[in-house]
């Protein structure tokens, strides 16, 4: 087992990232926290067409709009205070360390916050439960088993790997199939493909979905196979319709989710051209515009605030260091292989990020006399030594959206 070791130097901004092997060790040479490399996202530039990897969604199991009721996963939700963790791209094909490890820090929070209050109600997943492709077989080592104890609910949208198919596997399956099986069944049952472990099916009615709540609207979309992302005619006017339903709860923050990350400043995937003008034409049709926006994809942790003509301001939150054993590097200002020149990028700037560590965030919501306060906090893992899970999490950052109904 490879034992990572982070060394920050207080290097230029502008100096390259480079990773050295010694004697099996990973040594990750990294700018100074407090010397961001760069403010903007970026396209990853000259890649190629992967539309044909695009995947047809199964049946979904419940009826439309694909509403599910927060109360019916959790009893007596509150209508004061709200509490959840989100992560995303948490399966992994070789080493499962930090995908224990991640898992193993949130399920100690439970019992770290004293207060029932503070308690996570749920974990929303924001995709890539297993990898590289959605077979059945893969769930017990990469979900049932790390997550084995985790005390609340599991509820999840699917990343490009849930969906994707291995057409070399000898049981032939559909993309999405075992992945309905575990998170959007009609009723709560054992999962015969979880290693006995005892965690029973979800009940979300579809693929993309909306969680509701006393405190909040959560919009689940699924994005496909494709390296960038791509959502269907019909799941684009089911959007347009939920951001208008959700729009009439003024006492509610509105959440979108999905896999793919519009804004991204990472070496690996770069932002997602089609996702940012998906949103973009959804918001002007529907004349509603959420509070936040939260994905995975890429594997580290990011965080945009873009400013709009209407003077609405809007957070963008990329949470994919869940496990992965592979980070994405944020990319140099001066690497030619990336570009943050588009009109997409304007009165957009990146906040703050965190890529040399694994991840998770949890995220409070509070009802204020005026309005809500939705509150994140980033926890970052120690990369000493992945298999002692003694070490303390460290609190990374905290970041608050005040909403004034």
């Amino acid at each position: 087992m490879n034992r990572i070791k982070q060394v920050i130097t207080a290097i230029p901004s502008h100096s390259i990232n480079f990773t050295v092997h010694l004697n099996g060790q990973i040594l990750v040479i990294m700018p100074h926290p407090d010397q961001l490399i760069r403010k903007t996202p970026v396209f990853k530039l000259n890649q190629p067409d992967d539309s044909y990897k695009f995947q047809p969604l199964p049946t979904p199991s419940g009826k439309y709009p694909y509403r599910l009721n927060l109360d019916t996963i959790v009893k007596d939700p509150s209508d004061q205070k709200m509490v959840f963790h989100m992560v995303g791209d948490t399966g992994t094909v070789r080493s499962h360390d930090f995908q224990k490890v991640v898992a193993d820090k949130m399920i100690s929070q439970f019992k770290d916050l004293k207060d029932d209050n503070d308690q996570p109600q749920f974990l929303y997943h924001l995709g890539d439960i297993v990898y590289n492709f959605g077979e059945s077989n893969l769930y017990a080592k990469q979900f049932f088993e790390p997550y084995s104890k985790y005390p609340a609910p599991i509820v999840a949208i699917a990343g490009n790997h849930d969906s994707d198919v291995n057409v070399e596997n000898p049981h032939p399956y559909k993309s999405l199939e075992p992945f309905k099986q575990v998170f959007c069944d009609t009723e709560p049952r054992q999962i015969p493909f979880s290693g006995d472990d005892p965690r029973k099916s979800m009940i979300q009615p579809n693929i993309y979905w909306t969680l509701e709540s006393p405190l909040a609207t959560i919009i689940g979309l699924h994005s496909n196979v494709t390296k960038y992302g791509i959502i269907t005619d019909a799941q684009q006017e089911w959007f347009i319709e939920e951001l208008k339903y959700a729009a009439q709860f003024t006492d509610k923050a509105l959440l979108v989710c999905l896999h793919h990350a519009p804004y991204s400043a990472d070496t690996n995937h770069g932002s997602s051209q089609p996702m940012i003008e998906f949103l973009k034409n959804a918001f002007q049709e529907a004349n509603v515009m959420p509070d936040l926006v939260f994905s995975g994809h890429v594997h580290n942790y990011q965080r945009f605030i873009k400013k709009y003509e209407n003077g609405k301001e809007l957070t963008f939150v990329v949470a994919g260091a869940g496990g992965y054993d592979e980070l994405h590097p944020i990319a140099q200002p001066d690497n030619p292989a990336y570009s943050d020149e588009s009109p997409l990028f304007q009165n957009i700037e990146l906040q703050n990020y965190c890529f040399a560590h694994h991840g998770f965030l949890k995220i409070t919501i509070v009802k204020e006399n005026t309005g809500l306060l939705v509150q994140g906090d980033y926890y970052s893992i120690p990369h000493e030594d992945p298999d002692d899970i003694s070490l303390p999490v460290s609190h990374f950052e905290s970041f608050e959206v005040k909403i004034e109904r």
